[in-house]
């Protein structure tokens, strides 16, 4: 456990990002705790030099004050102070402004907000959002009015928490989200995704999470992309305005309980090692993961081919899974039954432990289930052999020939 906790929580899992603002700080907290990540950025953001939703915003603020507005980026206040002046209204709103409690995010927007002849209230000197929601919280916001100048992307969890605290948030949208200009990364992430390559999705905002599915629709993979994240790829939002998009596709989300990145990275932490399966196989204790296997605590890469057929002989450990059932489990490998050979060749050289699978001389392969853990596993997976036309009365035929075999050389540990 203690060599577990080393390689990181998430070693041997493979995590998309569609983030494209903040990418970078989640990224560095997946990769921190043992990550593999696919960052397809399903967004990017221009400014509006002159757009119907900035000006109904600021309609809106010089007509109904709000009690706190939030400035977040100088560029950003610069443009919307510009626009406003562009379209008549610039006095208005510095006059608004004057009259309300103003927070000015960091030091490069409190010089922005004093260049427009206005005075913060605030600002902290972290330059993090984090520290304005403490204060906004510590306030209580409860009932009050808060606008908040939008920076692109929307802040992770921010509009989350404080419409959970019961405050009515107006968003200022200074800048537009677009789809990116090279859609190749954001198409690696989709087909890693329809291909079960990725272990979670990663979302944190809502437009990031409606871009990816519109893209999937375009090439017609949107059926495919549901039911991947519905049964396969965990779907990770950052709060529930985020997880709009995905629950409309009847898929289900998970959340962290602070709608932050740091909560959310935790949450992965938490579900993907819980979705890993854990056997007692020859002696050791292997944990299956999206692209590794974690043997006696030590991280083992493995290939995709060997990652699909340990899966296979994982959902009925200690049964003899045939070849021709292997073979079909390869991605792409035809028809020749030496692709499975070769690949679990090559399995049990990742896994550096080869005695966890057996060779079943003429059946096939099987994981050399401890004893103790047999019979469970045999009654719970049993099912699935007579489906197949195993049937029980065949694997328990086997079972006494692999008794047999270990004194006349008929099962191969090897």
């Amino acid at each position: 456990m203690d060599e577990q906790q080393e390689q990181g929580p998430l070693a041997g899992f493979t995590v998309g990002v569609t983030a494209a603002r903040r990418a970078d700080e989640l990224i560095a907290l997946l990769r921190r705790r043992g990550a593999g990540v696919v960052h397809g950025p399903a967004l990017r953001i221009v400014p509006l030099a002159d757009d119907t939703e900035l000006l109904a915003a600021t309609k809106d603020l010089i007509d109904h004050a709000p009690d706190v507005v939030v400035a977040t980026t100088a560029i950003g206040f610069r443009g919307w102070v510009e626009a406003a002046d562009g379209w008549g209204h610039g006095e208005q709103l510095l006059d608004r402004l004057r009259g309300v409690e103003l927070l000015a995010r960091g030091p490069k927007v409190k010089g922005a907000v004093r260049a427009a002849g206005l005075t913060e209230h605030w600002s902290p000197s972290s330059e993090s959002m984090a520290e304005v929601l403490d204060r906004l919280l510590d306030e209580g916001v409860a009932g009050r009015r808060i606008a908040l100048q939008l920076h692109g992307e929307p802040l992770p969890g921010f509009v989350e928490t404080l419409t959970a605290g019961g405050a009515e948030v107006v968003p200022v949208p200074v800048y537009r989200w677009m789809p990116p200009e090279d859609l190749g990364p954001l198409d690696r992430l989709l087909d890693a995704t329809v291909s079960r390559a990725l272990d979670a999705v990663t979302f944190t905002s809502a437009p990031a999470a409606a871009s990816l599915i519109d893209r999937a629709r375009e090439r017609g993979l949107l059926d495919e992309l549901s039911a991947a994240l519905r049964h396969d790829v965990l779907a990770v939002c950052v709060g529930p305005v985020t997880a709009l998009p995905l629950q409309a596709l009847a898929v289900d989300t998970h959340q962290p309980e602070r709608f932050r990145l740091g909560p959310l990275v935790q949450l992965l932490c938490r579900e993907l090692p819980a979705r890993a399966r854990v056997l007692p196989v020859a002696g050791h204790r292997i944990e299956i993961r999206g692209h590794a296997v974690l043997v006696d605590g030590a991280l083992r890469p493995v290939p995709p081919a060997g990652m699909a057929l340990l899966g296979l002989l994982a959902r009925r450990p200690g049964w003899v899974v045939a070849r021709p059932e292997l073979l079909r489990a390869l991605p792409g490998a035809g028809r020749d039954e030496h692709a499975v050979e070769t690949a679990m060749a090559r399995l049990r050289t990742a896994l550096g432990t080869p005695k966890l699978i057996q060779t079943v001389v003429k059946r096939g392969y099987r994981l050399a289930l401890d004893p103790v853990s047999e019979t469970k596993y045999g009654a719970e997976d049993g099912s699935r052999d007579d489906e197949r036309g195993g049937g029980r009365d065949d694997e328990r035929g086997r079972g006494r020939d692999d008794e047999r075999g270990r004194g006349q050389g008929l099962a191969d540990p090897t």
